[in-house]
């Protein structure tokens, strides 16, 4: 049937194998397989005629694990999204998910058992290449008439979140977020909306009406003597229409703000699946003046590719590399790498999700330029970071700041 979903379990165990058809059902997918260990798994592939949407791949099997299975599957050119499950330690499921998303393959999850529906869901949402009746499962109860509604209507708003220079504490950008309050679910996750966006070729449309709005403000507080940097995300989707530097350009001009005042993340993904199109595109963008971040960094493995390939101005180090560095003497030295990586390079460094002050403190020492997060504020409108940046008065013995 055109846009169902199917799924294929793997699980020595019959009882959790049953208990991860009944959540993939309850999220959504029709069409369920089952495979008691990685040799049946591989026989019941042969077998479709169509690789399912999702594969859930226990570790731990008889004759064949589940590093095996993945590997097996990367041999084969099995391209769908996959989640490993483990009742074993999280370490360990991340360092299987790390080593299948190094042969290429698409890990969206790494979870423990038994699996919830909130865990699943929350897997889900890292992958747009759902059919719509996925996405709606995932997306609670949102549907893209009212979404397209609310775009036209410029119903949607823009978040600000700040980026302090850690040398000094002194806020010298904001990344803009786009936030949605629906008239009777209240307020909808970014990833929600987004990922609904994405799937009804609304992303255009969202993106635009976010960069006007924040080119707006921008421009507002430029007026006012505050000059802030503007970092906007550029989804995947957008990267090859071939208008897109042009209508960015457009709008960068309408405001009146230098080029250079305006930072594009883009994802470490949407670049190496990037064609000709889109490079031409970014090369444009980055001609103008425009800067472009290579965002998320440390969730992939051709990073160092990327930056190699193309000429980023700034580099962002996911929150799962600075979540509990102060503690973990492994990321301290993956952090130390990429930040003298990044110096070298000549382009800024930027951490975000920094909520401890040991986090703050370890960055700082290790040479990161800017950070963002919840320990310094959280992302509010434009009224309010005005506010904020006059109110706020972060302890500046204890960031290690100059009096």
């Amino acid at each position: 049937m055109p846009g169902s979903a199917s799924v294929l379990v793997v699980d020595d165990s019959a009882v959790q194998r049953d208990h991860a058809v009944k959540l993939c059902q309850a999220a959504g997918f029709e069409h369920t397989h089952t495979a008691a260990n990685g040799h049946e798994a591989l026989s019941t592939l042969s077998g479709l005629v169509k690789v399912p949407d999702l594969l859930i791949i226990d570790l731990e099997m008889p004759a064949m694990d589940g590093s095996q299975l993945l590997d097996r599957l990367h041999q084969l050119g099995i391209d769908a999204p996959i989640i490993v499950a483990s009742s074993r330690e999280h370490s360990l499921l991340e360092l299987v998910a790390d080593l299948g998303s190094a042969l290429g393959l698409r890990i969206i999850g790494a979870l423990q058992k038994p699996l919830t529906a909130e865990s699943l869901h929350q897997s889900l949402r890292r992958s747009t290449h759902w059919p719509k009746k996925i996405i709606a499962k995932q997306s609670t109860g949102i549907d893209a008439a009212s979404l397209s509604e609310a775009i036209r209507t410029q119903s949607l708003h823009v978040h600000y979140q700040p980026k302090v220079e850690m040398r000094t504490g002194l806020v010298r950008g904001v990344e803009a977020l786009a936030r949605w309050t629906h008239a009777t679910l209240g307020a909808v996750s970014p990833a929600d909306f987004i990922r609904v966006a994405e799937a009804h070729d609304l992303i255009h449309d969202l993106t635009l009406l976010v960069m006007d709005q924040a080119m707006l403000q921008t421009a507002a507080w430029m007026a006012r003597g505050l000059h802030l940097s503007l970092a906007v995300n550029l989804s995947p989707r957008l990267l090859d229409r071939p208008a897109l530097a042009d209508e960015i350009i457009a709008i960068q001009e309408r405001h009146a703000l230098p080029a250079n005042q305006i930072v594009f993340e883009l994802t470490e993904g949407s670049i190496v699946s990037s064609r000709g199109a889109a490079l031409g595109s970014l090369a444009r963008l980055r001609l103008r003046g425009f800067g472009l971040s290579i965002d998320d960094y440390g969730t992939g493995f051709s990073s160092l590719q990327q930056l190699a390939r193309f000429p980023f101005t700034e580099l962002k180090l996911d929150r799962s590399l600075v979540a509990g560095a102060h503690e973990r003497k492994n990321l301290q030295v993956i952090l130390r790498s990429a930040l003298d990586m990044a110096d070298k390079l000549g382009i800024k460094s930027v951490a975000e999700g920094i909520e401890l002050l040991e986090e703050w403190r370890l960055l700082q020492e290790l040479g990161c330029n800017f950070g963002q997060g919840y320990l310094i504020a959280k992302p509010m409108s434009g009224p309010e970071l005005t506010t904020w940046m006059k109110e706020c008065r972060l302890s500046r013995s204890d960031l290690g700041l100059p009096a």
